[in-house]
């Protein structure tokens, strides 16, 4: 046992030993991108990339220019910061770059859901069927229903909810959002009280998860750490369990129609679980936090709040609580509302900042706006940072760090839709959801979610600052590249829910 224990610790050293050297040796070719390999043989910029993502991509820009290739972690990543070549990565017409291989290893770390094959485009066909048109329709009435239960009560609001309450901003949108989209996605028992109970344990534990999520994807973890999150992967499995939903009603048809496929292609129950768990994260882990941004610059920038509340009483009149228990408008009514897609549009810009990712499948040419030609490597990973390259690029957008309600809005109030750099319309002036063959698939849903919520906020809610001199918090800088970001910080607020008499004027019962 000594003697195999010597030869297998002599074959891994040699075996990291060839694929350091292998780090070291490589050099820029001909006709490639500028490569950065940093000082740190295997580890490269990991450090510094993974310290801050933003701030270090800011100074590769300056160092190398609109594409470069840089060393992490064992991996070389070509970051591409021109938007007006990102339209041959997007559309890939050569079938070079793929993002599927990188989601399937995340989503099995991450998660310990293993990919069948076909179910990325089930899960895209299920969201045009039931994410769009009258399936969206539907879950924007059980959206609805979810947040009156939450905010409201199983049984409507108590006689103290007129009265001032304080709380922290980005817990207090991340809660209700979180239980609200788990109910109207995963369903009810016939005891809402319970419903209410489990949802706010589970949130609990999904923050708990949330907090550890960057240094997991990062292989960050502390050996306590570790087992944490292992506890949570099983905790959230059994409670998302296909076995205790069918104990449910109420569940979307979104997740029936996606388990029902799963089920005809052999998957096991427990691999069911863990798709649960996936789908759990990927519908709600944004939702909250882009929430707390937008009514975070509301409440910063009374004009906007302003312009928000008179374009809601102008397309919904006299929205009131239906027999005080529930919230009472017409969902269609979002469709109609372009201040307040501006507003999201505007928040999601300032705060939204995903990285999208191709692995290259054979040595690829990659033509730049520029009219230059970049080879790009087998195995490498192309990847687009569109925060700092879109969102904050001065050009396409004046005075980037500045939150401007009306940005995508036109003179004349429709929603804006041509902006420019270096004097050409650019396509992609937004990509908050990503774009191509990774764009966010539920899309439409949880900016229809937060919409709703937003909306029943600043028009049944008077809420203010308990500061309202604080500044909005910087970033997380852990949280670049990961969605939605996160505040550095909390915020503290008041709410009350407004009187009876000054939902529905007169005190007449809406209806």
């Amino acid at each position: 046992m000594v003697v195999w224990g010597l030869v297998l610790g002599a074959l891994m050293v040699a075996t990291v030993g060839y694929l350091c050297l292998q780090e070291l040796l490589r050099q820029q070719r001909p006709r490639e991108p500028p490569l950065d390999k940093g000082s740190v043989p295997w580890l490269g910029h990991a450090i510094a990339f993974r310290k801050n993502m933003f701030e270090f991509l800011k100074h590769m820009r300056a160092k190398h220019g609109d594409i470069f290739t840089v060393l992490l972690g064992g991996q070389y990543f070509t970051f591409v910061m021109d938007p007006l070549s990102f339209g041959p990565i997007l559309k890939d017409t050569q079938r070079r770059l793929d993002f599927v291989e990188y989601a399937e290893n995340l989503v099995l770390k991450v998660f310990g859901y293993r990919s069948v094959q076909g179910d990325y485009h089930m899960i895209h066909s299920a969201s045009t069927k039931h994410l769009m048109g009258d399936g969206l329709e539907e879950l924007n009435k059980a959206m609805l229903d979810s947040l009156s239960l939450v905010m409201l009560g199983p049984t409507g609001p108590s006689l103290d909810a007129s009265s001032w309450r304080e709380d922290g901003l980005f817990h207090f949108c991340y809660n209700i959002l979180f239980k609200a989209g788990y109910l109207s996605l995963f369903g009810y028992t016939k005891d809402k009280e319970q419903d209410l109970l489990q949802a706010e344990e589970l949130f609990v534990q999904f923050r708990k998860f949330d907090r550890l999520f960057p240094r997991f994807v990062y292989s960050l973890l502390g050996p306590r750490e570790w087992l944490e999150v292992g506890r949570l992967q099983r905790l959230f499995h059994k409670t998302l369990s296909v076995e205790h939903n069918m104990e449910k009603y109420g569940i979307s048809n979104w997740i029936t129609y996606m388990l029902q496929f799963l089920r005809e292609q052999g998957v096991a129950p427990a691999m069911q679980d863990k798709f649960n768990f996936m789908m759990l994260w990927a519908s709600q882990g944004n939702t909250g936090p882009t929430s707390f941004w937008a009514l975070l610059f509301l409440l910063k920038h009374p004009e906007a709040m302003r312009a928000v509340r008179e374009e809601a009483a102008q397309v919904l009149g006299e929205a009131g609580l239906e027999a005080k228990q529930s919230f009472n408008f017409n969902v269609g009514a979002l469709h109609r509302m372009p201040v307040l897609d501006s507003v999201m549009e505007e928040t999601l810009r300032l705060r939204a900042a995903p990285t999208l990712l191709r692995v290259v499948n054979g040595d690829h040419s990659l033509k730049m706006a520029s009219g230059q030609e970049y080879l790009l490597r087998n195995g490498d990973v192309l990847a687009l940072f569109p925060y700092l390259s879109v969102h904050m690029d001065p050009d396409i957008h004046s005075e980037p760090t500045t939150f401007k309600y009306d940005r995508f809005l036109t003179p004349s109030g429709s929603r804006k839709v041509d902006f420019y750099k270096a004097g050409k319309k650019i396509h992609h002036y937004t990509m908050p959801w990503g774009s191509g063959v990774s764009i966010c698939p539920g899309r439409f849903l949880a900016l229809n979610e937060m919409k709703l919520f937003v909306l029943l906020m600043v028009t049944h809610f008077d809420l203010e600052l308990v500061d309202p001199d604080t500044p909005v918090p910087p970033v997380d800088p852990q949280r670049w590249g990961f969605g939605t970001t996160q505040p550095s910080h909390e915020v503290r607020f008041r709410y009350r829910l407004r009187p009876w008499s000054e939902l529905c004027p007169g005190g007449r019962k809406p209806g």
